[in-house]
């Protein structure tokens, strides 16, 4: 039976066939029952955005699901065909949410990623590209030092825009702001009146794109009376890498993290450890399961799992100050499209919280058709696959414009700059939204657009 034939027949578990040899290793036997209970039904086609946009069934969880279950049984060497279609998957984890049997297509996808690294010798084209976002991105200096080096190639990005092997550094030209903002420190702030303390994620190229998220953090957290605190010697989450299925990398950042997480903790206790974006929150909230073999590690890793709140999770399990009196009328003319982020309503499963957040203050939310489909950002899926990234993003924009609302608010840095390169409106971070609304600084976008 051919491989679209045997897609087709839906309602039953897929079976597998790995030897008891192959079942040893952890990683393959998790692989393995993660397959079986694929049961081909199908719901996931519907709501995967690389589907709906090529219809091609290798381009569905279903069809990539099949395509890992080959290769991992039959510890076949990856075909460039079968890095392709497992390349096109953004992660955007939409299909976890829809799947009715609970495939654990993250973990899996994750694993068949780092199969790839090991087995499949890139063109020196793609290994370059690789090599250099896995070594700038994750490093807040080493990314600024590239985004002014980026100012001097904009003139050239539609030159490269010609070129296959140059069309990734078009696409990170595009990308890159015309002008870098101004840093915000990450310093440690006492409230007057402590409620509890919490740890602010730093990460990695929102303090660089976005710093005013920072500061809004800063500033709503203590008025909310909080103790914000910033670890010394953390770095990237790692997601970036993992991704890219560097696993070993991935694995030293979460273990940089929680030796600088735990070093607080022992301090003090912490509330929670924040993360403004949310992208990054998917990944610290499964350090428990990325260190779970790792026999130092992993409980620590799983404290600071458990202690892993995204922002707009953490302000709707306490008391906001109370809306600025002044702003109330601006607040309830304004009207604003949320974009949920992939990495909060599918890796997260907080769907209603940032927009419960914005009506508690006298917004008008508006919702657009299909918000479960990615905005093709996806880390550094907009680089590496620049044309279907742009497909996706004009598809969101159309629907976020049929809003007619006056600016876009969001939850993750990637989501922001994805759509602020094609949305003809201001796009913040719901947080600033809720720090301005309560005493905070206005959003600067919303004056500067």
């Amino acid at each position: 039976m051919t491989l679209l034939a045997s897609l087709k027949r839906g309602g039953f578990e897929m079976q597998t066939h790995f030897s008891a040899v192959q079942l040893v290793d952890p990683a393959i036997r998790e692989s393995e029952s993660i397959i079986r209970k694929c049961v081909h039904c199908g719901f996931c086609t519907a709501t995967c955005p690389t589907y709906v946009l090529l219809g091609d069934e290798l381009d569905s969880p279903r069809g990539r699901i099949y395509l890992l279950k080959d290769m991992l049984e039959n510890q076949r060497e990856p075909t460039a065909d079968v890095v392709k279609h497992i390349d096109r998957c953004l992660s955007c984890l939409s299909c976890t949410t829809t799947c009715p049997s609970g495939v654990d297509y993250m973990h899996l996808i994750d694993h068949g990623r780092a199969y790839i690294e090991q087995n499949y010798q890139r063109p020196v084209v793609e290994r370059f590209y690789r090599a250099l976002l896995a070594a700038v991105l994750p490093y807040q200096s080493r990314f600024r030092w590239a985004l002014r080096l980026a100012l001097l190639g904009k003139p050239f990005a539609g030159l490269m825009q010609r070129y296959t092997w140059t069309k990734p550094l078009a696409a990170m030209l595009a990308l890159a702001p015309t002008q870098l903002p101004a840093r915000v420190s990450a310093q440690s702030r006492t409230a007057p009146a402590s409620k509890g303390r919490v740890l602010i994620q730093q990460g990695c190229a929102e303090p660089v794109l976005r710093p005013e998220y920072r500061r809004a953090a800063i500033s709503l957290l203590n008025r909310a009376g909080y103790d914000v605190m910033f670890a010394s010697g953390e770095g990237c989450c790692g997601a970036l890498v993992q991704h890219m299925g560097k696993v070993a990398d991935a694995k030293v950042a979460a273990r940089r993290n929680v030796d600088a997480w735990m070093n607080e903790i022992k301090q003090r206790d912490v509330a929670a450890i924040i993360v403004t974006a949310s992208g990054c929150g998917t990944t610290l909230k499964d350090y428990g399961h990325l260190l779970k073999d790792d026999p130092v590690y992993a409980e620590a890793a799983a404290k600071c799992a458990s202690l892993a709140r995204d922002i707009n999770e953490f302000l709707m399990q306490i008391e906001l100050p109370q809306a600025a009196s002044e702003r109330r009328a601006e607040l309830s003319n304004l009207t604003v499209a949320y974009h949920a982020a992939c990495s909060l309503q599918h890796g997260q499963a907080i769907g209603e919280q940032p927009k419960a957040l914005l009506e508690k203050l006298g917004i008008t939310v508006k919702v657009p058709v299909n918000a479960h489909l990615c905005c093709g950002s996806a880390g550094t899926y907009n680089i590496m696959q620049p044309e279907l990234s742009g497909e996706l993003a004009a598809r969101k924009n159309s629907t976020l414009t049929a809003l007619d609302a006056d600016l876009v608010a969001t939850t993750n840095i990637g989501c922001a700059v994805q759509m602020a390169r094609v949305h003809a409106k201001p796009v913040v971070h719901v947080l600033e939204l809720v720090d301005w609304a309560t005493g905070g600084q206005r959003p600067e976008r919303m004056d500067t657009h």
